[in-house]
């Protein structure tokens, strides 16, 4: 019996000799994975930063960059970010899965997006045609939407032209919009709430709550 159990006891050891060999492994290829991917934010910051500034963006210090984001500012309109915000267009940087670069823009005179410090975005379309207002360490979920305008008229017979229907977007302080969510024109959403996934919010959400769902409605108080 003790020859036995001397054998399991040896076991048990190979087991978890294999099982830290394993971690190793996972720990090596984890650890290559971030640095790929501090390589590459290192290389695309520097040029982001040096194309976003040349197109007007005012940009604060520390920003960084995961792959090559997108920005097109419309004559006379101003994008300005406040410091050590993080924009991740890199399909690998974000492992819940990005589906598009990262994009910024301007679509008439006059419009203004602006962006406090410590946000985060991953693969975030911004579409401004008015007034877009982001708070500080807002953090804004894979592939969302956010926009102050239609886009296309509803018109069928003027759906080409440009939308008049223009209405400012707030998103105050420490917001969490989570991933595939739409904010749509007209929208304020009080500091600290969350935005559960996939939401599409059309009305205003209050401070310090949860809310979800299509339309976006408030499920709890935070």
């Amino acid at each position: 019996m003790l020859h036995f159990e001397r054998i399991m006891a040896l076991s048990q050891v190979d087991l978890n000799n294999d099982a830290e060999n394993s971690d190793f492994l996972g720990r090596v290829f984890f650890k290559l994975h971030y640095l790929k991917i501090d390589f590459f934010s290192a290389l695309s910051s520097v040029i982001n930063n040096t194309v976003w500034k040349l197109k007007g963006v005012k940009l604060g210090s520390g920003i960084k960059y995961y792959g090559f984001s997108k920005v097109c500012r419309h004559p006379k309109s101003t994008i300005s970010i406040g410091g050590n915000c993080g924009f991740r267009s890199d399909k690998f940087s974000n492992l819940i899965g990005v589906n598009r670069r990262c994009i910024l823009s301007t679509h008439s005179s006059g419009a203004s997006i602006r962006i406090g410090s410590g946000c985060g975005f991953s693969g975030v379309s911004i579409g401004c045609a008015e007034s877009i207002t982001i708070g500080n360490n807002v953090l804004v979920g894979a592939n969302v939407v956010i926009t102050d305008f239609d886009w296309h008229n509803v018109d069928p017979l003027r759906r080409r032209d440009p939308c008049t229907s223009l209405k400012p977007v707030i998103i105050e302080d420490n917001v969490f919009i989570g991933l595939n969510s739409i904010v749509w024109k007209g929208v304020t959403i009080g500091k600290n709430s969350v935005i559960g996934a996939n939401s599409v919010v059309t009305k205003s959400i209050p401070e310090n709550c949860i809310a979800a769902g299509n339309p976006a409605r408030v499920i709890k108080s935070i």
